[in-house]
């Protein structure tokens, strides 16, 4: 039987009779937003975040649930109590993106259902945890002699699970699923296991000695993961647009990820005084050096000066530094890598955009921070805005519509052919960031 989303979200679907009693306690006052037993009941941050063994409903997601979707009906007092509720659970450890049976964060639900404040709850406390984990990172750098510390621990720390987000390697939403109320003993005595996919955690050595195919608008690697896809390339030209608002030529051009090719192609329209392109994938230079590339030796020669019009070969970790050693400067730079995750796009643009960028220049970045799931992107939004102005440095987004007809469904359309969907919003940030001042 096929229940329909009120039916999904009522209690006696969410909290199973295997769930064990102190965790159904937890979860039975948060439902009811009885702020007063959730209190007493949180002796410690384990009681927050508590799972239902079947359903993977935690008290963060009871509290939103049971509020339902906005009507006439609503009750100020109770939606006073959810909200209080939803604040003490994170005040003691509530993990904001634990995700359950549906492969839902709290922050999911909320934004389900319209709750837009309590949605804005989650991406605050989304905010604090992936801040306080970046200190914590930092501080284990620096000072820690314990090379095998779990970082996972650092995460429980600062109130999330051990969800990855890494650019536009995402993870997929699975199917939602039909969920029984009761189970076995031996399914409740393991505790809850969330959905899976079949997602492959790239990380950029093993793309560096992946196997790359360009084909049908699309390039991947040898697991199926779309490192760069044609749908993205009118965020390509409003990202050329917002790097060069005047299309004045003789601009100084910088870029990370060389990948398709799309936004190169486009800033070498604007007949660039320097152009200079980094890439480190040799199945990507490979595809450069071929006959038909528009970027070979012959582009290179056609530079107004020798070594203008360049393809940087390797890492730009190694790369970049080379360039701020010989005095390079730049207009527009713009950074697209896959395979890293968000702390080095963040290294670039604190410890390279301050040398490389001219003081008048502009900066940009794909932003598909967390694009699998809407409040992720929120928080990533959040998180970037922030340590860009840590860095000395304003940023300014831009909202574009994407069109969702053929990245709407798994498989299909632009997903055919890819491992999975990297991006699930109808709408696009575009960053702009220019020094602050």
């Amino acid at each position: 039987m096929i229940l329909l989303d009120s039916e999904r979200d009522a209690i006696s679907a969410r909290i199973s009779e295997a769930c064990p009693p102190e965790i159904q306690k937890v979860l039975t006052a948060a439902w009811a937003h009885d702020v007063a037993t959730v209190k007493k009941l949180l002796d410690t941050p384990e009681a927050a975040r508590g799972q239902d063994p079947l359903t993977g409903e935690t008290p963060l997601h009871a509290a939103i649930r049971s509020c339902g979707p906005p009507s006439e009906d609503d009750d100020e007092a109770d939606l006073a109590a959810a909200r209080e509720t939803v604040q003490e659970l994170l005040l003691w450890g509530g993990i904001w993106n634990d995700v359950d049976d549906r492969n839902e964060t709290p922050g999911c639900v909320a934004h389900r259902l319209g709750r837009t404040e309590l949605y804005n709850l989650c991406v605050d406390a989304g905010v604090r945890a992936e801040m306080l984990f970046g200190v914590l990172e930092g501080y284990e750098e620096l000072e820690s002699d314990d090379e095998e510390e779990d970082e996972g621990d650092a995460h429980q720390e600062a109130g999330e699970s051990e969800m990855v987000v890494v650019g536009e390697d995402g993870e997929e939403a699975p199917e939602l699923i039909n969920v029984p109320t009761n189970g076995t003993a031996e399914e409740a005595s393991q505790g809850f296991v969330p959905p899976q996919d079949d997602a492959v955690d790239v990380n950029s050595e093993q793309y560096l000695r992946s196997k790359l195919t360009y084909s049908d608008g699309k390039l991947v690697d040898d697991e199926g993961n779309g490192v760069m896809m044609a749908w993205e390339t009118d965020i390509m030209r409003q990202s050329v647009d917002a790097l060069l608002p005047s299309k004045e030529p003789g601009k100084r051009i910088l870029n990370i990820g060389f990948g398709m090719g799309i936004i190169d192609t486009m800033f070498a329209e604007t007949k660039p005084a320097k152009h200079h392109i980094v890439e480190a994938h040799p199945g990507v230079l490979e595809h450069i050096s071929s006959p038909d590339s528009k970027f070979g030796p012959s582009w290179e020669a056609s530079a107004p000066e020798p070594g203008a019009y360049k393809i940087h070969q390797g890492k730009w970790q190694e790369v970049c530094v080379k360039l701020l050693q010989e005095g390079n400067v730049y207009d527009a730079i713009y950074f697209d890598t896959f395979g890293e995750d968000y702390s080095q796009l963040r290294m670039f643009f604190t410890e390279l955009i301050p040398g490389l960028l001219d003081s008048n220049g502009i900066f940009g970045f794909f932003n598909g921070l967390g694009a699998d799931r809407m409040i992720c992107y929120d928080v990533y939004t959040k998180v970037s805005e922030l340590h860009l102005a840590d860095a000395g440095l304003d940023v300014e987004w831009k909202v574009i519509d994407v069109d969702m007809s053929r990245l709407a469904e798994e498989g299909q359309g632009e997903w055919e052919g890819v491992r999975r969907r990297y991006w699930t919003l109808d709408k696009y940030r575009l960053p702009i960031c220019t020094f602050l001042g």
